[in-house]
């Protein structure tokens, strides 16, 4: 082990947070491949952990793509309603 090649990223914290706040189910897949980078480089599958790193990579940046997307395409809908709704003829004013 004194050899041993440096452990590739596993992204776990990127993992939880883009799981938390974007996108749930490709989340929870970046968090699985981040949970497999350790246990791969400790059991000595150094190509492995970087193919499970690379992967998390991968998925987080996915998750924070699809999180972004859905949030621009959520705040432009609510904000044509909003729109829609003062410009209406029908808007009950207090």
């Amino acid at each position: 082990m004194e050899n041993q090649q440096p452990k590739p990223n596993d992204y776990l914290v990127w993992s939880i947070l883009t799981t938390l706040f974007c996108c749930l189910p490709i989340g929870i897949a970046a968090i699985v491949y981040s949970a497999k980078v350790g246990s791969l480089y400790n059991a000595g599958d150094y190509q492995g952990a970087c193919k499970a790193s690379a992967t998390a990579k991968t998925l987080v940046l996915v998750t924070a793509a699809v999180g972004l997307i859905s949030h621009i395409i959520y705040f432009a809908v609510v904000g044509a309603a909003g729109i829609m709704a003062i410009m209406s003829d029908n808007v009950i004013v207090p």
